[in-house]
C-alpha cells in the first residue's frame, strides 16, 4: 500500500482506494508525493485533450474571448496549471515531489508558486473557475493565481451559491478528469441550470463508472454526448492487489474485458464530449481529436 493511501473502501462502487487524506491539505505537496509512485497521469492526458477542445471552441465562439472554463473537482488547480501554463505534469511532480527540494512552509511555498506560475503563463490564458468541496485545496489554487474564481462548494448536496451562479452564467466549457463517480448528474444539473448558453462538457470517466446518468441529463439540456472510441487513457496504477481485484470484478460485472486495458496494471478512463448537435455534426469527436 502506498504511503498516504488508506485501505480500500466500500464508500465507492467497486472498492477504490481512499485518498481522502491528500485532497485537502494546506498545499499540494502531499498530493503529488503520494500520487507520483502510482504514476498518476490523467491530468497529462487532460492537458492535450482540453487544450484541443478549448481551442476549437474558442474559434467557434470568437466573439466572446477569453473562453470561460469550469473545472470540476479542481483540487489544487492541476488542470488549470497545465491548461494555462508552459508546464507538463512531470514538471509539477518535479516541483512538488522531487527529493531534496527543501521544506518551505506553506506560506513560503505559496509565495514561490505565485512567481513559478506567473513566469510560465501563456500569453492568452483561458479564464478558469474551479469547483471542489476541498476548501483548502481551492484556496491554495486561487491564492497562487491558477484560478480566476474558486468555489469550495459541494453541488451534490447544495445548490450553487449566488456568487457561483453569477460566474456560471458565462460558462463555455466544463472539464473534469477524475471526479465522475464521486460527483453525479446532480452536480452537472446544478451547473447547466445556471449557464446562459449550452456549454461543451469534456469528461474523463473511469470504465468502472457509468456516464449514462450524466449524458442523459446533458441530453435534456440539449447536448449530444460522444465517446472517443479509438482509445482509452491511463489514470494511475492500482494501489494494491485488492484494488486491482475489485476493479476486475466490477468490470466483469459490466461485461467489459480488461485485455489491453486494466490488464496493464492501470485504471483506464474513457473520454466523453457533450456538445450541441450542430457542433457535433460540423466536427465529430474523432475528427476533433484524431489518433
Amino acid at each position: 500500500m502506498t504511503a498516504g493511501v488508506t485501505n480500500t473502501t466500500a464508500g465507492t462502487d467497486w472498492g477504490k482506494a481512499d485518498f481522502e487524506a491528500i485532497y485537502n491539505c494546506p498545499d499540494p505537496r502531499r498530493y503529488f508525493t503520494t500520487l507520483n509512485p502510482l504514476d498518476y497521469q490523467i491530468p497529462h492526458h487532460g492537458q492535450a485533450v482540453f487544450r484541443a477542445v478549448a481551442e476549437t471552441l474558442q474559434r467557434h465562439r470568437s466573439d466572446r474571448p477569453p473562453l470561460n472554463v469550469v473545472d470540476l473537482c479542481c483540487s489544487y488547480g492541476v488542470n488549470a496549471a497545465l491548461l494555462n501554463h508552459r508546464l507538463s505534469l512531470s514538471d509539477l511532480y518535479g516541483h512538488y515531489a522531487a527529493p531534496g527540494a527543501g521544506m518551505p512552509t506553506t506560506r513560503q511555498l505559496l509565495e514561490e508558486d505565485r512567481t513559478f506560475f506567473a513566469t510560465r503563463r501563456h500569453d492568452a490564458p483561458f479564464r478558469i473557475t474551479g469547483i471542489d468541496a476541498a476548501d483548502r485545496a481551492v484556496a491554495y489554487a486561487r491564492a497562487v493565481g491558477l484560478l480566476d474564481h474558486g468555489f469550495a462548494e459541494n453541488l451534490e448536496l447544495d445548490e450553487p451559491s449566488p456568487e457561483l451562479r453569477r460566474v456560471l452564467a458565462g460558462t463555455d466549457l466544463i472539464t473534469v478528469t477524475g471526479g465522475v463517480g464521486y460527483i453525479t448528474a446532480r452536480t452537472f444539473g446544478h451547473l447547466v441550470d445556471h449557464v446562459s448558453t449550452p456549454p461543451w462538457v469534456a469528461a474523463f470517466v473511469l470504465r468502472t463508472v457509468s456516464y449514462q446518468p450524466v449524458s442523459a441529463l446533458l441530453a435534456r439540456a440539449g447536448l449530444v454526448t460522444e465517446k472517443l472510441t479509438t482509445r482509452t487513457f491511463r489514470q494511475r496504477r492500482f494501489a494494491d492487489s485488492g484494488e486491482r481485484k475489485a476493479t476486475f470484478d466490477a468490470l466483469a460485472d459490466l461485461g467489459l474485458s480488461t485485455e489491453g486495458k486494466e490488464s496493464d496494471g492501470f485504471y483506464h478512463a474513457e473520454l466523453y464530449l457533450s456538445r450541441p448537435a450542430a457542433d457535433v455534426a460540423a466536427l465529430p469527436l474523432e475528427e476533433l481529436l484524431p489518433g
